[in-house]
């Protein structure tokens, strides 16, 4: 499954619900054609959810999406509120993310940690380690990318339903697809340069390590 992630991310994120979308919703209506071309989908995050046999920061964002993404699809009651419901959501998941770096607590930090830990770092060090201004930073832009690419979205999907009304439903199932794989290629980047920092800069291991033994030295 590993190896052809990209093939399964599209079957099930495109292509099944394009042709569900197409071949369905003149038998069942829009609406209904939408809500049953969201469940492949629906049953594969699960399923990769579950796959992570923990439950981190990660895990407790993708499931939150899921629920709140399907319940905004059920209770749409109609096609074009569905769509427009999708617009409002991705705008929302925008301001969240833009939050949590005001607070300063950008999310990706925390997706970061979850990453390291299941690596085998320590979580404790990790946290202080990803503080440090330069990773902190990155950290903050990759969130920022993120809450970037879910604003954008909202903005061209209300383009679409404006331009296309219903008929941007497919248009906008592509489209998703296009920013993820484009959001997961701007992650993987920043995540490789961030190791690649941590390995160039010794002097911040040097750092944590000692701050963490003088507090608990101080603790004793």
């Amino acid at each position: 499954m590993k190896k052809n992630i990209v093939l399964l991310d599209l079957m099930i994120y495109v292509a099944l619900p394009l042709f569900v979308w197409n071949i369905m919703r003149d038998y069942t209506g829009d609406y209904y054609a939408m809500l049953l071309s969201s469940v492949p989908g629906i049953i594969y995050t699960i399923y990769r959810f579950i796959e992570m046999k923990k439950l981190n920061t990660f895990g407790l964002f993708i499931l939150f999406t899921l629920i709140v993404g399907t319940l905004i699809d059920v209770l749409a009651g109609s096609s074009i509120q569905l769509l427009w419901n999708n617009v409002y959501y991705a705008a929302g998941i925008s301001l969240f993310f833009l939050v949590t770096m005001i607070i300063g607590r950008p999310i990706t930090l925390y997706f970061g940690l979850d990453f390291a830990e299941l690596q085998g770092y320590d979580r404790a060090f990790s946290k202080r380690l990803y503080h440090k201004k330069p990773l902190y930073i990155l950290f903050q832009l990759i969130t920022l990318c993120f809450a970037l690419r879910s604003g954008i979205l909202a903005i061209v999907k209300t383009w679409l339903i404006m331009e296309y009304g219903v008929e941007a439903f497919d248009k906008g199932i592509i489209l998703r697809q296009a920013f993820s794989w484009i959001m997961t290629g701007v992650t993987v980047a920043g995540f490789f340069y961030i190791g690649k920092i941590i390995k160039d800069s010794p002097h911040l291991v040097k750092e944590v390590q000692d701050e963490l033994h003088e507090e608990n030295t101080d603790a004793v």
